[in-house]
């Protein structure tokens, strides 16, 4: 089941002295954050609280959060993390949110019973993301590409991929012992 509240990122220090803070979005892009009237310091949404301004400042975002007006408010949400509403985000199709797809089961897109393991952790690398799955205590790794990754559903926790040739060594052509 797919969480309400995600993590969008932490405070990292203040900003100036009328309260706004450093913000560490964990996102694509700091501009994403601009979407929100409303973040959260629950993770299962409580203690809304409303911005009132947000700005990228490089890779941060500068926010002012209602009722925080002084540096001395500011720095006492010092390494508090936020936390987004879901339904506020408007995600294009074919989008996950990273959180999304950890854990979810890999499958192969032509033999659906074939399972590769489990997606433990994305990269992001700027060509395009890195995946990584694991079964049995190894780990391998996968591009994020149109031709790889097949069909993703998130709600159910699943993804179907087509490996490119030497991922899974044991699956080079089908049999391990040719030679």
């Amino acid at each position: 089941m797919l969480k309400q509240f995600l993590e969008t990122g932490q405070i990292v220090s203040t900003h100036g002295i009328r309260g706004e803070v450093r913000f560490n979005p964990w996102c694509d892009s700091p501009d994403f954050m601009k979407r929100f009237k409303t973040l959260y310091f629950g993770k299962n949404g409580e203690n809304p609280v409303r911005v009132l301004s947000c700005r990228p400042h490089g890779a941060i975002v500068i926010l002012k959060l209602e009722g925080i007006d002084t540096v001395e408010d500011a720095q006492k949400l010092r390494g508090k993390t936020l936390y987004m509403n879901r339904a506020d985000a408007k995600l294009p199709k074919g989008d996950w949110f990273v959180q999304d797809l950890i854990d979810c089961t890999v499958y192969d897109a032509d033999n659906r019973e074939k399972v590769y393991g489990v997606l433990t952790d994305v990269a992001q690398t700027g060509a395009n993301d890195i995946w990584y799955i694991e079964k049995d205590g190894k780990e391998y790794i996968i591009p994020a590409i149109k031709d790889v990754v097949i069909d993703v559903d998130v709600e159910k926790g699943e993804v179907f991929i087509r490996p490119l040739r030497g991922i899974f060594d044991e699956e080079v052509n089908g049999d391990a012992d040719a030679d």
